[in-house]
């Protein structure tokens, strides 16, 4: 876990993500490793990397704001609509079987990964207006879709903010404030739906494993301020590329093990 932690917190402030997709890999193989009941050995990986999250993102957008990248007014429109997609996500998620969290995990970042490796880095910026029902249906497909996943949603809104017309950076640094209450909300989800299904998983409450969250914590919100500082560094195109080839990585190697079981 403490290996695990500091790329998860790099890569968690590089690319605005909550650290979600290293995060729910590892702790899926570490919990597998350790025996944990198969039938919701997901849901706990899923719902720990949600609380480990929370303090890594406030980390990566105080960071990020130095930098002017946190666009404060897309974060309360538009965040509203993403906590209510959480929010019914996160019961929809308790329902699952863990093959096929496993699976709609690796079809959403796949198309992503994709889209980010194809997407050309505009020369001139312009932020589009988006629209009071553009936010309502983003908004509710990124925070159901975030919710089995694991994550705080910027694979999904770094590339909805980006065709907007926000820069990467910008795209970045909002997303990850969006992430912080993606991650809140699907703790608490998490927490209450493994309480009400009387789980009883090893030192964990609901689905949160409680040393997990005490490992990463440190050592995530150190890296994470490392990472949302080294973005601001690199080729803006650069970032794009990067970002798409790390969500295909990620994908392959999940859709392997969906395959596998």
């Amino acid at each position: 876990m403490v290996i695990t932690a500091i790329p998860v917190g790099f890569v968690a402030g590089l690319f605005g993500i909550g650290g979600g997709l290293i995060t729910v890999p590892f702790l899926y193989y570490i919990f597998n490793y350790l025996e944990i009941d198969p039938q919701y050995v997901m849901h706990l990986a899923v719902g720990t990397s949600f609380s480990i999250i929370i303090p890594t993102s406030i980390v990566s957008v105080l960071t990020h704001n130095k930098f002017k990248a946190v666009d404060f007014d897309v974060v309360k429109s538009y965040g509203i609509f993403v906590v209510l997609g959480v929010i019914i996500g996160t019961f929809f998620a308790a329902t699952l079987k863990t093959k096929s969290l496993i699976l709609f995990f690796s079809i959403i970042i796949t198309f992503l990964g994709i889209y980010l490796l194809l997407i050309k880095e505009r020369e001139n910026n312009i932020t589009v207006s988006i629209k009071l029902y553009l936010k309502i249906i983003f908004g509710f497909i990124v925070g159901f879709i975030s919710a089995p996943m694991g994550i705080g949603g910027a694979i999904m809104n770094v590339p909805i903010l980006k065709f907007f017309g926000y820069s990467i950076n910008k795209a970045i640094g909002s997303a990850a404030a969006i992430g912080f209450f993606i991650a809140l909300f699907g703790a608490l989800g998490f927490l209450i739906s493994g309480s009400y299904l009387k789980t009883n998983l090893p030192l964990s409450i609901g689905f949160l494993n409680i040393p997990a969250f005490l490992i990463f914590i440190p050592i995530t919100t150190f890296m994470a301020r490392i990472g949302a500082r080294t973005v601001h560094r690199i080729d803006k195109n650069k970032i794009s590329k990067f970002f798409g080839l790390f969500l295909l990585i990620v994908a392959t190697k999940f859709l392997f093990e969906y395959f596998k079981m």
